[in-house]
């Protein structure tokens, strides 16, 4: 727990990171900061479809369209709380000489979005008054 509140300090103060260990190869923390780049547009892409969801589907049942919208909206913010966690980790990783963190956060992100497209599927077969 103690680790967990450090890490959620280090989101806010990124240079405290340079405390620890040594100094990466420049390239690797590059890197780094473009997978978090990719893990926020895919947080963006997954907010989209949410908006998307609701607001273009009117004819959509309004459980349906709710429920998709929102399991879209909340993988979107858990991708991008997740993508600053696991940016500080590495990067900590990283200095201190450590083998790299292992996540199963993109098994479950795969499984939501696996989910919700089974569940788009559905809607498209049976029609939009489902």
């Amino acid at each position: 727990m103690i680790d967990f509140v450090r890490n959620i300090r280090l989101w806010f103060a990124p240079e405290r990171v340079r405390d620890e260990g040594d100094t990466p190869d420049y390239r690797f923390s590059l890197a780094n900061e473009r997978t978090f780049l990719a893990w926020v547009r895919t947080a963006l892409a997954l907010i989209g479809g949410g908006f998307a969801v609701d607001q273009f589907l009117p004819d959509l049942r309004w459980g349906w369209r709710v429920g998709l919208a929102l399991a879209l909206l909340a993988s979107g913010v858990l991708c991008s709380l997740r993508a600053v966690s696991h940016w500080v980790r590495c990067e900590r990783a990283m200095r201190r000489g450590d083998d790299l963190p292992v996540s199963r956060f993109p098994a479950v992100l795969s499984a939501v979005v696996a989910l919700v497209a089974v569940a788009m599927v559905v809607v498209v077969l049976l029609g939009w008054e489902g």
